[in-house]
């Protein structure tokens, strides 16, 4: 018996900010890989998530959402996006279903019909609107740009994911796999555990503040008995800033860390000791080291 050759291929996962990116990444891996918050902007970062199915290696690029930027370090995260796409063999263009018409789509639609790569439309989050506007917004989205496939989905409850991830296997080139078979992302331990934490700080915290803070993984250090020690930095720009983080007695930051360790816990299958400071850097969306970390482009 011939066994098939692998495959191997890189998708860029792309779309306006919550429109579901991270979770879809997650679902067809099988397990969490990028943080999930309701707020928008929740990615900072190209992450390489890693999907074996049939004999293909599906390399996932979530990328930062992209939307009309005017800061510096909003441009860095949308120009993180567009090289995603210019960077990979297929892109998968994920769209929420009950918010498929805004100005931020028109922007990343008009870009999108200049590429020359494969390019598949996924509505998400289809149980949020009825049946019939659903197929009439497919139609008009399909009059924009010439999507080779459209898919219909809730990356959330699981639906329509099984012919969506049959798809990409299909269409991967042919080519070793460059990922260990269950290896399941591609990020380092510290900005991993660095990422979880801010997840945490964004569900906790509302308003703004989430936005205008960073996490720094600062030691990580395993211990005789395999612990790990990890110290991390909250970063925010103002002293008020740090006091709400902080709260009373210091005990909302404790919750949040408490949740943070549970699941680094659960993530690298061991004991975490986890230490964090919060401190002032006004400036820290300035500080080129910073982009630096997160591999954005200063100078985008």
């Amino acid at each position: 018996m011939t066994m098939s050759p692998q495959k191997c291929g890189f998708v860029a996962v792309i779309g306006p900010p919550n429109a579901g990116k991270s979770t879809l990444s997650n679902a067809l891996v099988g397990q969490k890989v990028a943080i999930v918050t309701q707020k928008a902007q929740t990615t900072r970062m190209r992450l390489r998530a890693v999907v074996m199915h049939q004999q293909s290696q599906i390399i996932l690029v979530d990328t930062p959402g992209i939307f009309e930027a005017k800061q510096r370090f909003d441009r860095a995260m949308v120009n993180e996006a567009w090289l995603g796409v210019n960077d990979a063999d297929q892109v998968l263009v994920v769209l929420d279903a009950a918010r498929a018409e805004t100005p931020e789509v028109d922007l990343m639609l008009e870009g999108l019909a200049r590429s020359d790569k494969q390019v598949s439309l996924v509505l998400n989050k289809i149980d949020t609107v009825p049946h019939e506007s659903l197929l009439a917004l497919v139609q008009k989205l399909n009059e924009r740009v010439a999507f080779a496939d459209t898919f219909l989905i809730s990356a959330l409850k699981g639906h329509g994911l099984d012919q969506l991830r049959d798809q990409l296997a299909d269409n991967m080139p042919e080519g070793p796999w460059l990922y260990p078979e269950d290896q399941a992302a591609d990020i380092p331990s510290l900005l991993l555990a660095s990422e979880v934490l801010r997840e945490k700080l964004f569900l906790r915290l509302h308003e703004e503040l989430p936005y205008s803070l960073t996490v720094e993984t600062d030691k990580w250090e395993v211990k005789k008995d395999d612990s790990v020690r990890i110290e991390q930095t909250v970063y925010v720009r103002r002293d008020g800033q740090k006091a709400i983080v902080l709260g009373k007695g210091g005990q909302t930051m404790k919750d949040i860390g408490s949740e943070a360790r549970r699941e680094l816990e659960e993530m690298f299958e061991r004991r975490i000791h986890l230490f964090v400071f919060v401190k002032v850097r006004k400036n820290w969306k300035e500080d080129p080291e910073r982009y630096r970390t997160l591999g954005l482009d200063y100078k985008a």
